[in-house]
């Protein structure tokens, strides 16, 4: 009578073996009793029953038996006779099944060091992954901010430093081939970031701009171009 309800697939259940069992009644009626609600039950029956099989100890062979949870029970014992006797195995059974339900809600505490152990590592563990997910949040919130007065006024003053750099380059240049340059280091910047302008530059962004204004190089054809420019201009003169 101890073990009338265990626990199968995190679900407080009974056997039409425990059943047959406790109830003196043989197994193939009790399965009957179960096979009568099939075709009422339609596709409810999956959710109170379950099919599955034993090896009898004696003959080795596998048979048929039933799981059935609280309200699966409760129909299955429904046409019992309620004698005095059967009505008490009734009363055991709900007090079995509301004792394995409460069990089952209530969330197992550590007996020993190595449970305790853990309990520990887990919740470690899972701090560290809420800590490591916030951190990233916080990253990507950092990251993807608009640049600061300050970071954007740095990044125009080296724009204009290094135009002026490669300019001297190119001898005596006008505005308008001062413009190509600033078209050349400009189509630059958006492409490895790919904003529109600099004022939509976010923080991630940054060292890696400055990087590509350090290195910065007119395109062959925009030297090109600034030569020619330059040719011209001796011509008209």
């Amino acid at each position: 009578m101890n073990n009338l309800v265990i626990m199968k697939d995190q679900q407080a259940v009974t056997s039409s073996l425990q059943v047959a069992e406790t109830f003196g009644k043989e197994h193939r009626a009790v399965l009957k009793a179960i096979d009568d609600l099939k075709e009422g039950l339609a596709q409810k029956y999956a959710d109170l029953f379950c099919e599955d099989t034993y090896i009898h100890p004696q003959n080795k062979q596998a048979y048929r038996v039933v799981y059935m949870n609280r309200d699966g029970f409760t129909l299955a014992v429904l046409g019992f006779n309620n004698t005095q006797k059967v009505l008490e195995f009734k009363l055991k059974y709900i007090e079995a099944f509301n004792q394995m339900e409460k069990e089952i809600q209530q969330p197992k505490l550590p007996t020993s060091q190595r449970e305790l152990a853990m309990l520990a590592l887990s919740a470690n563990e899972e701090t560290n992954e809420r800590v490591d997910v916030i951190e990233k949040e916080v990253a990507d919130l950092k990251d993807n901010q608009k640049i600061g007065a300050d970071d954007y006024g740095y990044l125009s003053r080296r724009v204009h430093q290094r135009v002026a750099e490669v300019a001297r380059g190119f001898g005596k240049i006008t505005k308008e081939q001062r413009g190509k340059l600033y078209k050349d280091i400009n189509s630059g910047i958006k492409q490895i970031t790919g904003v529109g302008t600099r004022s939509q530059l976010r923080e991630k962004h940054y060292p890696m701009v400055i990087e590509y204004i350090n290195d910065w190089e007119p395109s062959t054809a925009t030297k090109t171009v600034v030569r020619q420019m330059s040719f011209d201009l001796n011509d008209i003169a």
